[in-house]
């Protein structure tokens, strides 16, 4: 019965990527309209957040998730908040990734994986996305040879 309920999850959120995805109209904005960068709140501003170790002995990496193209699609995130749904291109979200220490050793996951738009060749295509630590791109697809979006493991 759970497999049951786990792959009617995965097909509904697979639908929900591929239902109205790729639109160049665009349409009406979802409540609070488009994601909008939000900076760090952080008192080390203007020092390197890598190099500022926070409260017990963590770690602070800028991050910016980043979608491009053009119209609506749906956009999947985590690692900086987490998230699933429907974006205007082009699409980016920053904030502030705190590792513990424990995350230090075994990584801290940052993804993002966005819906298909129509390709220059009138195909559909995953949208490109790209990913940076600290101003770094650590992660990029072009939406046609990697289907897979963008995934980082951040370490200290």
């Amino acid at each position: 019965m759970r497999r049951t309920i786990s792959a009617m999850t995965l097909c509904a959120a697979a639908a929900l990527l591929l239902t109205g995805c790729g639109s160049a109209e665009p349409g009406p904005a979802p409540e609070g309209g488009k994601q909008q960068p939000q900076p760090a709140a952080s008192q080390d501003q203007g020092k390197n957040p890598s190099s500022a170790p926070a409260a017990g002995g963590g770690a602070k990496h800028d991050v910016t998730l980043e979608v491009g193209g053009t119209g609506r699609t749906a956009v999947m995130y985590n690692g900086i908040g987490s998230g699933f749904e429907q974006q205007t291109l082009p699409w980016s979200k920053s904030g502030t990734a705190e590792l513990t220490a424990a995350e230090q050793k075994v990584g801290y996951l940052v993804s993002v994986v966005p819906g298909t738009i129509t390709g220059a060749d009138g195909k559909l295509q995953q949208a490109p996305c790209t990913i940076k630590v600290d101003g770094k791109v650590v992660a990029e697809s072009d939406g046609v040879t990697n289907v897979k979006g963008c995934s980082y493991t951040i370490k200290q």
